[in-house]
């Protein structure tokens, strides 16, 4: 049975994915943690930690995990480009799962997207998605990465190409452009789409999560999936085989 550790306890994904650890035959809860207690402790007790709390938090878990020889699973979203540069260097050392969605259904999307794009990748693409009103970062996390593999496949930049919202005279949308539009309200787990459009039709291509218990499975599948892995940065693509 592995031991698993699960960090965020005090949040709502925190406490679905110790739900999800109780849940499975092979996995055990060996501790939990919230931000602020001795994680050094608490990763002694366990064979891997799944994390979802802060991204701010991230650089103090990744000394730990290192320092002990732990792999992780990280969950997490809203990291600076140094947060996610340090996640990329400690993945040298230990073994680390990093997606921005654990969804079974989430990572077809992004396997749909990549075909997609291949294919209508002269069409003008829009990326959609909405959460609940507690939710602190904008875009989501699977947001960036569905633009991430939009752009991979368009030869576009996300940092240049990617347009957050529009608002005034923006003038007429640059066909070499992917906007990205955030909405919050309510409790929506999240919601995701992908929209090709041209003169004459338009397609869709659309996520709808109605339960964490969805993302809180997936992290502990990839947890199971990283136990005697080498050191190296995986996400969930590889976890389900998806990756071409």
């Amino acid at each position: 049975m592995m031991q698993i550790l699960v960090t965020g306890i005090s949040g709502r994904m925190g406490q679905a994915v110790k739900a999800a650890v109780e849940a499975n035959p092979q996995a055990e809860l060996a501790a939990t943690h919230d931000v602020g207690q001795d994680i050094a402790a608490a990763m002694q007790k366990a064979d891997i930690a799944i994390d979802f709390s802060f991204h701010g938090f991230t650089p103090e878990l990744l000394a730990t995990a290192v320092a002990q020889g732990k792999p992780l699973v990280i969950g997490t979203t809203g990291h600076t480009a140094e947060e996610r540069a340090a996640i990329a260097d400690a993945a040298r050392q230990i073994p680390v799962v990093f997606a921005s969605n654990y969804s079974v259904g989430v990572n077809t999307l992004f396997w749909l997207t990549r075909k997609a794009t291949r294919i209508l990748k002269d069409y003008d693409i829009e990326i959609v998605e909405m959460h609940h009103h507690h939710k602190l970062d904008a875009p989501s996390g699977t947001a960036r990465t569905l633009a991430e593999v939009v752009c991979g496949e368009t030869g576009l930049d996300y940092e240049k190409d990617v347009m957050h919202g529009r608002e005034g005279l923006v003038g007429a949308r640059p066909q070499r452009q992917i906007g990205m539009h955030s909405l919050r309200g309510g409790d929506v787990v999240g919601d995701h789409t992908v929209m090709y459009a041209t003169d004459g039709e338009r397609v869709e291509l659309t996520h709808k999560a109605s339960s964490r218990m969805t993302f809180a499975n997936g992290a502990v599948r990839a947890a199971l999936w990283l136990a005697g892995k080498p050191a190296g940065l995986y996400n969930m693509q590889d976890v389900l085989g998806f990756q071409d």
